[in-house]
């Protein structure tokens, strides 16, 4: 992990199209702005991994789904 210090107003850059500036600091919270294409998603990671999560469950339902009908088409 690169870990950097950065001052209120100061700016990252990440590979030449996405910007993360440092736009206010209180106390422990830090608030940043982030410029970066369209197609680039950005997540906090709690909701990245509630996603990720999300899909798992959704996936492993697909496959139990097709389970039962694959099985109940041999009983028929």
């Amino acid at each position: 992990m690169l870990v950097l210090s950065r001052k209120k107003g100061e700016t990252l850059v990440i590979d030449e199209n996405i910007e993360i500036t440092v736009l206010a600091i209180d106390g422990e919270t830090v608030k940043l702005g982030i410029s970066a294409p369209k197609n680039v998603d950005i997540y906090r990671k709690e909701i990245f991994e509630a996603i990720q999560q999300s899909n798992q469950q959704a996936a492993m339902d697909v496959k139990q789904l097709s389970q039962f009908k694959q099985f109940h088409e041999k009983k028929d």
